[in-house]
């Protein structure tokens, strides 16, 4: 038969060919067709062929085969990179061309948007090590900038791991720096696949799974996955642990340094001066000029019990055997009053601005304004024997009292009676301390039968911890620059601990005392602390870091390594 020119009724025949369907019908098989003079298809006749095709064309020629795969590079914007995009061309059932991947095993999705994070998969942004190879994938023209692969290399290993992260490929490979076809890297910016997938996928992933085995949550508000940690390649070093010298850095001759677990006679003002209660007198030392002053001498008949400097650092307390509480001018040596009401020593001494406490033998504590011309404006009891501790919190709301009843009490600063009691403790509390980071933080330590450091909350009346010693706690001072605290020890190791909070371990152990380490007090820059003994020293130890706004010590005429006297 005579071929007719073209017409484009010969597309729409070879669909109709194709579905079975005709203009007017449906056709059980292939077969003749006669067209019409409007353009339907009038008759299908079986075992004849009467396409209308070009001169040289056969119906074969025409067919397009579903399983062959094209695959065409896309550009997506001006300027930005090739994407390694796979696309093919089909054709449906309809004669309409569309885009498919040229995976053949690829799952078939509904088209309904059912969102479900747990199915998203993030191969398809270029986030693994191994990219496939083959006729579906088109690599790369052109290699990529430095600062792109860096990239690349840590978007992977914050999302998947350290494991996961590629090695740099050998630009020497190859010949000439060119990639091997397996070795190309793909931008984080082209994905292969849609990152929203509308099914669930509970086979797991165990590329792209938590490295710790955890499920991760569709939920989970972290960018970098249920770690929240930066992998290895990115992370910084651990910092190493703070040394402290197990050492002293300066020795000072403290001559009849009393060995009396209930008496308190160091403290370190404000101003840098350290005062030394010694037998029956008060010594100044200047930590900036290594000055001795000798304060006071009370005379034959009486006896240096406690000393504690004003929160300024101008005026020094002075409790004295017979009961009296004196207070001395430091700038001038000079007393400029005395008050009475004790009847027996004063052995511990705590201010709160313009209130000093006294704790004596007589088993009480008595507040004294010294604004006022009264020698004590209220009278706190409670205590069963000799109180030998008090602390004022940093607010100055609560003061903690110990007592060789082996009570710890708590007052504020209006109550006569104790407003909290603990009474775990099983021997005497001397050491008392506030935490300068935590409101109601309170520790104390008990003596040789009790051993034990514990750990208060005054804001809500509960132990928070106990830690035993080992031996007699003598004394207790929080480091106001970092959350830690020192602790130093009589019966029978004479040690002094660095405990960091709240673990409550031990940083560090220092020795050198021969006899119980008493006394205990802090420089004014919370890095120094002093401690003194019934072995007649007096002991200086670095052993708390400076302020953040400021630097360590600098001036070397102060800590000159060295043995001085202190008198």
């Amino acid at each position: 038969m005579e071929a007719e020119p073209t017409s484009p009724r010969a597309e729409n025949l070879l669909a109709a060919e194709r579905s079975g369907v005709g203009g007017g019908g449906v056709a059980g098989g292939t077969g003749t067709a006669t067209s019409s003079p409007g353009g339907s298809v009038g008759s299908i006749t079986p075992g004849r062929s009467t396409i209308n095709l070009p001169t040289g064309m056969t119906r074969e020629a025409m067919r397009l085969d579903t399983g062959t795969t094209v695959p065409r590079p896309l550009r997506f914007g001006v300027g930005s990179p090739l994407k390694s995009v796979t696309s093919s061309v089909t054709s449906g059932s309809s004669g309409v061309t569309s885009l498919t991947s040229a995976s053949p095993t690829k799952t078939t999705y509904s088209d309904r948007f059912i969102p479900s994070r747990s199915a998203s998969n993030l191969t398809g942004f270029a986030l693994l090590d191994k990219s496939p190879t083959g006729n579906g994938v088109v690599y790369s023209m052109d290699q990529r900038e430095d600062g792109a692969a860096a990239y690349s290399m840590l978007l992977r290993s914050e999302l998947l791991g350290a494991d996961s992260a590629p090695t740099t490929p050998d630009k020497s490979a190859g010949g000439g720096g060119n990639m091997a076809r397996g070795d190309i890297i793909r931008s984080p910016m082209s994905p292969k696949r849609n990152l929203f997938r509308f099914k669930s996928d509970n086979r797991g992933n165990a590329t792209l799974g938590p490295s710790n085995g955890r499920p991760e949550s569709p939920y989970s508000l972290s960018p970098v996955g249920v770690d929240g940690a930066l992998s290895g390649t990115v992370t910084s070093p651990r910092r190493a642990p703070r040394k402290i010298a197990r050492s002293p850095f300066k020795v000072l001759d403290a001559p009849a340094l009393q060995d009396d677990f209930y008496l308190n006679l160091v403290d370190w003002s404000s101003h840098n001066v350290l005062a030394v209660g010694l037998d029956k007198c008060v010594y100044l030392w200047s930590a900036c000029t290594s000055k001795v002053t000798k304060l006071c001498d009370l005379g034959p008949n009486d006896g240096v019990c406690s000393v504690g400097w004003t929160q300024r650092g101008t005026y020094l307390a002075v409790g004295t055997n017979l009961g009296e509480v004196q207070i001395w001018d430091a700038g001038r040596c000079k007393k400029v009053r005395t008050m009475a009401g004790h009847r027996t020593r004063v052995g511990t001494l705590a201010w709160s601005s313009h209130i000093l406490s006294s704790g004596s033998r007589d088993r009480n504590i008595l507040q004294r304004d010294v604004r006022v011309a009264e020698d004590f404006v209220s009278k706190l009891t409670g205590h069963k024997s000799e109180v030998c501790g008090l602390k004022w919190s940093y607010d100055d709301r609560e003061l903690a009292s110990g007592g060789n009843d082996n009570q710890l009490f708590v007052w504020n600063q209006q109550s006569t009676t104790p407003v909290l009691k603990y009474g775990d403790h099983t021997a005497a509390v001397k050491a008392i301390a506030w935490s300068p980071h935590q409101h109601g933080l309170l520790a104390s330590g008990g003596g040789t039968a009790d051993r034990c450091i514990r750990l208060w909350n005054t804001a809500t009346n509960t132990a928070i911890s106990c830690v035993d010693t080992g031996s007699q706690v003598c004394n207790l001072v929080w480091s106001k620059n970092v959350n830690e605290l020192v602790s130093t020890h009589g019966y029978s190791q004479n040690q002094i601990i660095v405990w960091r909070y709240p673990a409550m371990s031990k940083l560090a152990t220092l020795t050198g005392h021969t006899l119980r380490v008493l006394y205990l007090a802090i420089s004014p820059d919370g890095q120094t602390i002093v401690t003194g003994a019934g072995d007649e020293t007096l002991r200086f130890w670095n052993v708390f870091p400076g302020p953040k706004s400021q630097g360590s010590v600098k001036d070397s005429s102060v800590w000159t390594l060295g043995r001085a006297h202190i008198r």
